[in-house]
């Protein structure tokens, strides 16, 4: 597979880097394009063999996917761009812009093809260092296009093919989530300081602590409530710190944050 990424922001960068650092692409089987040369440039210094230009239409020659890594307010104006050089009879166009449905696409497309391949892709931050949780829908593509676009993906974390209309709600669970998780360390290495800690000593061991619950989690399978009752006897220090927590509003202000995000 080659894949064309237009845009070499953050999203678009960290895709391009990732890709070839976990081995799921050759750099000669990625080219990237952006408005400005800055950008590519320092993808050049670090993958030479990575095409790249600042040409949408250059950029998306012989390529099997498209990847659009643009802010959302510039996906229509792009794809409007590259859609008469696009040839719909195997190229696909994936959006990874909050917000942009599948339909959206496909009307502007609609004068180039009544039958494009779409995939509407929401990945995460972490896709900088290979763990992204990658949530994709798709349209009017086989079996297999999915399968490699999902394999694709994978390579840099997690990536699972959901319902469109859960695509809101993941964004605010995994995409916004992770910030919640970030505010989270920041709370608890807050109280660390509070309690005698250097702030970099507990971040670390903070991480350390969210890193081994999540193992167990996905070790043991468990139910999160199977764990925290492990830990939790009566009369003691983790049943007086979770109900603090509860009183304060722990759970309530999580889900209301999430209902918030969509």
């Amino acid at each position: 597979m080659k894949v064309a990424i237009i845009g070499a922001g953050n999203m678009g960068g960290a895709i391009a880097r990732g890709l070839v650092a976990a081995g799921a692409l050759k750099e000669e089987k990625i080219a990237v394009s952006n408005h400005s040369r800055g950008k590519l440039d320092k993808l050049n210094d670090e993958y030479p063999d990575i095409y790249t230009t600042t040409s949408n239409t250059e950029v998306i020659n012989d390529a099997n996917l498209i990847i659009l890594a643009v802010k959302p307010w510039h996906i229509k104006q792009v794809i409007e761009e590259i859609a008469p050089y696009v040839d719909f009879s195997y190229q696909m166009l994936m959006s990874i812009a909050a917000g942009v449905t599948l339909a959206d696409m496909a009307s502007w497309v609609s004068e180039y093809s009544h039958a494009p391949i779409l995939f509407r892709a929401i990945p995460n931050t972490a896709i900088l260092v290979g763990e992204s949780m990658t949530f994709m829908s798709a349209a009017g593509a086989s079996d297999e296009d999915i399968t490699d676009v999902t394999r694709l993906f994978g390579s840099l974390g997690r990536a699972d093919v959901i319902d469109e209309n859960l695509m809101v709600a993941a964004t605010a669970l995994c995409s916004c989530g992770i910030a919640y998780v970030m505010r989270y360390i920041r709370a608890a290495t807050e109280g660390a300081v509070e309690l005698g800690f250097k702030p970099s000593k507990a971040r670390d061991y903070i991480m350390q602590t969210m890193l081994g619950a999540v193992t167990l989690l996905a070790n043991t399978g468990n139910n999160p409530e199977v764990e925290i009752d492990r830990v939790t006897t009566p009369g003691g220090l983790t049943i007086k710190g979770l109900n603090a927590m509860e009183k304060a509003g722990f759970t309530t202000s999580v889900i209301e944050g999430l209902k918030a995000s969509v």
